[in-house]
């Protein structure tokens, strides 16, 4: 008997909304360019989510049997060779959010337990608070690592939890800016100047005209994630009409949703006054404007200034414990799921036999420790090379905006080759004139190259070259890690035949 298809427009719609939205890109959002970022989110689900998506819904018909994900899809593409390297830069990107993920977590923390980021007051053995979160970073990453080896993995049971959190957070900021906004008789703490308030950023670091192309990056960072939802069709009915209605219903239900939160941060937070200062930064964003947003909304129900002060730190503490256990939950997980499903996805030839070999819990623990190596080294060299804590989350930011935003070039780079395969069954297929694919491929290509050549171009022109090296290592590194590992790897076959 069939398998009964089980997946409606309306499931699809809520699991494009629950795989993409992330509440904490609205806030970095906002503190980079303040209103200005909503054309960008916008024009980021138009020229980025919605056409990528179908491309990956078109891909995983196609080869809704092969179970090596993204790399089966460019392998039936381009070639097993381009595939690897493509999808090792995309495992660099899960690499790249370990780094700066283990140095963020302890920014949740330290709210929940204080009301507020404490960790620029964080010193031990004379090390700055930078150095400090550094090397608990590591000790994080060494510690997860070993827990899934050993198949100590129930804590991963808790990142459900922690996304019901984080739904209610989305909740409780939505309804506490609508009463800010109602008991101030619709007034916005972020006044809106006309046009210019929606086309020029208040932050001074985003002022230049490559600054601000550059932020498409965090627009398509904010987007990521459709791939995974490539395999779904084959669960559906009629997945030809039902798969791109609901794409589209979603693009305009997370444009919106980005869009709408973004502007109500307006309501509560004036730019200048709460995000102008010194102590915020990319790490503890969420947390000072969950504050904020509590201080703001006990003054505006005419409360008692210290009532209102309570009101903001227990809000801030309840973003602290949503983010701290989502982080928590998540870690355990993405420490061995993308590195597993890639070494065990791709061919066995390309790797020694210790990388492939599962242990009794079933983890590529020989793989894992390398991987966690490689996150502490790096971790080591970010924290310890003398930037200050905004800038510390600033690099830790662009590291994996732009790493997650690279391996989208092997993925749509190489639709049109997947296209012209008479080989395949294409079940569901959308694209189906080739001068139009062509030409939609070549807008989806330039506007996330264009994102990540300004975002890396921008710290060199301001002479910031330490940011620009760690901006862009990620990518640069791992590509040429894995070309070099497979040059070696086809020599070393050769001279054994």
């Amino acid at each position: 008997m069939a398998k009964k298809k089980s997946i409606t427009l309306v499931n699809l719609v809520l699991m494009t909304f629950t795989t993409i939205y992330g509440f904490a890109n609205t806030t970095i959002a906002y503190d980079q360019m303040g209103y200005a970022s909503i054309i960008w989110y916008i024009l980021a689900a138009l020229l980025f989510l919605l056409p990528s998506s179908l491309m990956f819904a078109e891909y995983g018909a196609a080869f809704k049997d092969a179970h090596g994900g993204i790399y089966s899809w460019m392998a039936g593409s381009i070639g097993e060779r381009w595939a690897f390297i493509g999808t090792f830069i995309w495992l660099s990107s899960w690499i790249i959010w370990m780094v700066s993920t283990a140095s963020k977590v302890w920014i949740p923390l330290a709210t929940l337990i204080s009301g507020h980021d404490s960790t620029p007051q964080w010193q031990l053995f004379g090390l700055g608070s930078t150095q400090l979160i550094g090397l608990l970073g590591i000790l994080w990453i060494l510690a997860v690592t070993w827990c899934d080896v050993h198949g100590i993995d129930a804590i991963a049971k808790i990142s459900s939890v922690g996304g019901v959190f984080v739904s209610l957070l989305t909740v409780i900021f939505v309804l506490a800016s609508f009463v800010v906004l109602f008991a101030n008789g619709g007034h916005l703490a972020e006044p809106i100047h006309g046009l210019s308030s929606f086309v020029n950023s208040p932050n001074s670091q985003f002022q230049s005209p490559i600054a601000f192309v550059s932020f498409v990056v965090y627009a398509v960072f904010a987007y990521a994630g459709a791939e995974s939802l490539g395999g779904v069709t084959d669960s559906m009915d009629q997945p030809e009409k039902t798969f791109p209605r609901g794409l589209i219903i979603a693009t305009v239900v997370i444009t919106i949703a980005y869009s709408s939160s973004i502007f109500l941060w307006g309501i509560s937070t004036n730019w200048q006054h709460v995000l102008g200062g010194n102590q915020v930064n990319l790490g503890n964003i969420t947390y000072v404007l969950m504050n904020n947003l509590g201080v703001v909304l006990g003054q505006s129900l005419n409360l008692s200034t210290a009532t209102a002060t309570i009101l903001g730190t227990l809000f801030a503490r309840f973003a602290g414990l949503s983010m701290f256990i989502a982080y928590l939950g998540s870690f355990f997980v993405l420490v061995y799921s993308p590195l597993k499903s890639f070494i065990m996805g791709s061919n066995p030839k390309f790797w020694p036999k210790k990388m492939t070999t599962l242990n009794k819990h079933h983890m590529p623990a020989y793989a894992m420790w390398i991987q966690a190596i490689i996150v502490a080294v790096m971790i080591f060299l970010v924290a310890f090379g003398g930037s200050t804590a905004a800038k510390f989350y600033t690099i830790l930011t662009d590291m994996g905006n732009v790493s997650t935003s690279f391996p989208y070039i092997f993925l749509i780079g190489a639709f049109p080759f997947f296209k012209r395969r008479h080989d395949l069954e294409r079940p569901f297929e959308i694209y189906t004139n080739r001068g139009w694919t062509n030409l939609i491929v070549a807008v989806v290509l330039i506007v996330i190259s264009g994102g990540i050549i300004f975002t890396a171009a921008y710290p060199i022109m301001t002479h910031d070259y330490y940011t620009a090296f760690w901006t862009i290592i990620g990518p640069v590194f791992f590509g040429a890690v894995a070309w070099a590992f497979l040059a070696f790897r086809t020599r070393q076959t050769k001279d054994r035949n």
